[in-house]
């Protein structure tokens, strides 16, 4: 069944935002959080249902499951999301002309965004509250695994709209399927922009496929240089927290990259993850270095498609280099443009590779862990582009505003 009539009334819902003052947005988004908090056994049984279809082992398994202590996380960040500053109406530039036209450029939503995401029903309500708060409709396009939550999720959502007479299609959820996608992508003159959330396979599909505009929110993959300067304890804290704190988002870590001159401190450097039972694949130098100081039911020869890898799951590569020169090239060839990060106390290395490292967030002695809208202080994210073109990094409320340009005149006319 085309959809069609489904964007026409998303396009005309969206309209009735622009008549919702900024108060009135932040109310509705409160009742939404009181309503997340209030039915969380709700929310829970339907995640539960989807659960149930999924092999606890798969990597997207901790995407998917939600608890009552994410269900409470979720409404905080909405209720911090309603404190926030509204990004509306932002006066950005303005000017007088020689021949008195006065110019004024303002901040204004962009219409209507469609999301396609996978098993994360935690990106329905992060959606819903950055795009309601920057006066947006939203699609929701959802992966079938988590089909029942992202359902319970809009249906709930709609029951706070329907109080606050707003119309509910300003937020709609899609059939979990293929065509469905294949639909949104061609939504020319409905849907203005999309936002693609997923692995390297989803980004690519939407970006080669899509006839309407595309942020591209990339796959990470995440690598952390330990310099020849760098401090042993801080590292094994940043390094296990990169890759364990959880293994499944995109911000964790893939790769290890090692100076040469500490190839010695490698093994206590990685110990904290033998207690998370994460896997090294070592490259030569590493691997002989690991034979009886790491468990072998752990260790793999690393190849080359190790290190381009993102792992979501308890995988880490390690790979040894020579030179800070040598860390760089390494990243150039196989990272993604997410976040990239060095150890090191020597401040000359760590601005060096600041400024050579081609991505959206490069980090000095803190863990890739921290690209996160909610930890950038923006109350939420959308999601974490890659691209250089439009935003880039973690993208909040700002990011999914464009503009406008109001012209003021006293009949002057153009030559």
């Amino acid at each position: 069944m085309e959809l069609t009539e489904t964007f026409e009334h998303v396009k005309s819902a969206s309209r009735s935002l622009a008549s919702l003052t900024d108060a009135q947005r932040n109310e509705i988004l409160n009742a939404v959080a009181d309503a997340i908090a209030d039915q969380k056994e709700r929310i829970l049984e339907a995640n539960t249902m989807d659960l149930a279809k999924m092999d606890p082992k798969n990597p997207l398994y901790d995407r998917l499951q939600l608890t009552e202590k994410r269900l409470d996380d979720i409404a905080a960040d909405m209720r911090n999301v309603a404190t926030l500053p509204s990004p509306l109406g932002h006066i950005t530039k303005q000017k007088t002309l020689p021949n008195g036209l006065r110019l004024c450029r303002i901040s204004v939503p962009f219409g209507v965004i469609g999301m396609i995401y996978e098993a994360r029903p935690n990106v329905t309500f992060d959606v819903f509250s950055l795009c309601f708060k920057s006066g947006n409709a939203c699609v929701l396009k959802g992966g079938s695994d988590a089909d029942l939550s992202n359902q319970a999720a809009v249906e709930l959502i709609h029951e706070v709209l329907e109080r606050y007479c707003i119309n509910p299609d300003v937020v709609t959820l899609l059939p979990a399927t293929h065509e469905a996608t294949g639909e949104l992508l061609n939504a020319v003159g409905y849907v203005d922009l999309c936002i693609p959330r997923g692995g390297r396979r989803l980004i690519d599909f939407v970006r080669d496929t899509a006839r309407i505009p595309v942020i591209e929110t990339g796959a990470g993959v995440v690598n952390t240089y330990f310099d020849k300067d760098a401090d042993l304890e801080m590292g094994k804290a940043i390094v296990c927290n990169a890759k364990t704190r959880r293994v499944s988002v995109c911000n964790a870590l893939d790769c290890l990259i090692v100076h040469e001159s500490r190839l010695g401190d490698l093994p206590e450097l990685v110990q904290p993850l033998h207690d998370h039972k994460v896997t090294l694949y070592a490259d030569g130098p590493s691997y002989q270095l690991f034979a009886g100081r790491y468990p072998d039911i752990l260790l793999r020869q690393a190849t080359s498609e190790s290190f381009g890898t993102e792992f979501m799951d308890y995988k880490m590569a390690i790979r040894v280099v020579a030179s800070l020169d040598e860390a760089i090239r390494h990243i150039d060839q196989y990272g993604s443009g997410h976040s990239e990060a060095i150890i090191t106390q020597n401040e000359e290395t760590a601005r060096r590779f600041q400024q050579a490292v081609d991505a959206a967030c490069v980090y000095w002695n803190a863990p890739t862990s921290f690209t996160d809208g909610a930890q950038f202080g923006l109350g939420a994210e959308i999601g974490i582009s890659t691209q250089k073109l439009g935003p880039r990094g973690p993208m909040a409320l700002e990011e999914i505003t464009t503009y406008k340009w109001l012209i003021e005149g006293e009949g002057q006319v153009r030559s």
